[in-house]
């Protein structure tokens, strides 16, 4: 079967077509982190806002390391399929140009001094970041990374006089603006380009929102089938969307608005409401469910008592964490994101969702439980969720198959684990962890008391009897 490309696109079906082409003269976005979610996500709004309003925004998708991609994307003149499961797949063409970080850091930061680029957006996951999850401190090796290349990037653009530019976290991060803006002032804290930062580039917060499963055999299976052509960078999501973003753009942006974006003045409430609801649950349905032996989320949620106990998770310690977006309810929001995770068209690995778990329970449960304990109120659903991590690391599932631990803190889990025996070594050995548990909350006794005893249960009974026996 021919490969996708710009010579073999009259094969593909007229829908299916990309709605814009742009070419390098039109980079207007310099985007770092080209995995499925942002082929998925922000490639798709950003053609369909230009399709819809014009501009010069194509992107100049960065692979930090992989060259896998680089190459598929190169090969097939920078198009990729999307297909929304259950509906359709479309071809698109966001991308101007596909660089990659490793192989040339130059081109990047050229790219990013570029005037013609008023744009900077990252999807880098939470590891990417280089900061301690619990106190947004740097950790080492951000110089090295996409931090410090980025950071030349802006000092480049800095020295060329190229022009203000908003750099945009796609991540999901708790107030991930200024946690982006943070990083930069923790790298270079005074000078010339520290002012220069401080004058000319903002940092506007977003919420992202999609679920896009890891891509397999059938994904490109699929997509073939539907376009006529192989594409080798083929990617497959839920039909829903969501994009926030505080409207903070120097040098002007895309009329994303144009493609259903919210654009606005505080993406908080909105963050916080998908970070502690829809993340949180899907954090705790996939550590429940990979203990279990469930593979997928969709095979987790269908364990007796799953359904109800994410529902308590949500109506009794995330609603009373946050206040939601004006005409929002978090339980009715929470039910809507449960009906989702039962599409059956999605196939999203349990293992998949599990994994860099350190960097992402802070965010997703850990500020639940602090704004509960705040509040005087005992987190007992979000602590289930915790002790169930705490149950996962230790890397053997109840039936006593093998659970993979990929994590960037897995050498200090299994160095902290090597000792504790009880679920209550256990637990106290990963409270002591403070890249993941600040103090105060690991000095909880409330808190402590409720993830032992959910530990105990679940190493006893195991997470499926767990579930069907909460009352």
């Amino acid at each position: 079967m021919a490969l996708i490309g710009l010579g073999t696109l009259s094969r593909v079906p007229a829908a299916s077509r990309p709605l814009t082409l742009p070419g390098p003269a039109s980079t207007g976005i310099v985007h770092v982190g080209i995995g499925a979610f942002h082929r998925a996500h922000q490639a798709v709004y950003t053609e369909e806002a230009v399709a819809a309003a014009g501009g010069d925004w194509g992107i100049a998708a960065v692979a930090p390391h992989s060259a896998d991609v680089v190459a598929a994307l190169r090969a097939q003149d920078r198009l990729f399929s999307v297909t929304s499961l259950g509906r359709s797949t479309r071809v698109i063409g966001a991308f101007s140009e596909v660089l990659h970080a490793a192989a040339d850091a130059d081109a990047v930061i050229s790219k990013i001094a570029d005037p013609r680029v008023r744009v900077v957006t990252l999807c880098m996951t939470e590891k990417g970041y280089f900061t301690d999850p619990a106190t947004g401190k740097l950790l080492p090796g951000a110089s090295a990374g996409i931090p410090g290349l980025l950071l030349r990037g802006l000092d480049a653009r800095r020295r060329a006089d190229a022009g203000p530019l908003a750099v945009v976290s796609c991540d999901n991060l708790p107030s991930n603006g200024r946690r982006t803006r943070s990083l930069f002032q923790q790298l270079c804290p005074s000078g010339p380009l520290a002012d220069w930062i401080a004058a000319g580039v903002t940092f506007p917060g977003t919420m992202v929102d999609r679920i896009v499963p890891a891509g397999t055999a059938a994904t490109l299976a699929a997509a073939a089938a539907a376009l006529g052509v192989e594409d080798r960078a083929a990617v497959a999501a839920e039909p829903f969307k969501q994009w926030v973003i505080e409207d903070d753009f120097p040098g002007g942006r895309p009329a994303w608005e144009a493609a259903g974006a919210v654009l606005t003045g505080d993406a908080g409430p909105w963050e916080r409401l998908k970070l502690r609801t829809l993340n949180g649950v899907h954090s705790g349905i996939a550590y429940l469910g990979a203990l279990a032996g469930r593979r997928t989320v969709l095979s987790a949620l269908e364990l007796p008592g799953m359904r109800e106990v994410m529902g308590r998770f949500i109506a009794d310690d995330v609603a009373g964490s946050l206040t939601p977006p004006p005409g929002v309810t978090v339980v009715g929001y929470g039910d809507s994101v449960l009906e989702r995770f039962a599409d059956p068209a999605i196939e999203h690995r349990t293992v998949q969702i599990a994994k860099d778990g350190s960097q992402k329970l802070p965010q997703r449960v850990l500020h639940t439980i602090a704004d509960r304990r705040a509040a005087g109120a005992s987190p007992r659903w979000a602590a289930l969720v915790v002790a169930a991590w705490m149950r996962y690391v230790q890397g053997v599932a109840d039936d006593g198959s093998a659970l993979p631990l990929d994590d960037p803190l897995g050498p200090a889990i299994r160095a902290a684990l090597a000792g504790a025996s009880t679920p209550a070594e256990v637990r106290d050995a990963l409270f002591g962890l403070s890249a993941v548990f600040p103090p105060e909350l690991a000095g909880d006794a409330v808190v402590r008391e409720l993830c032992g005893e959910w530990l105990e249960a679940l190493t006893r009974h195991g997470a499926a009897a767990v579930l069907a026996g909460v009352r």
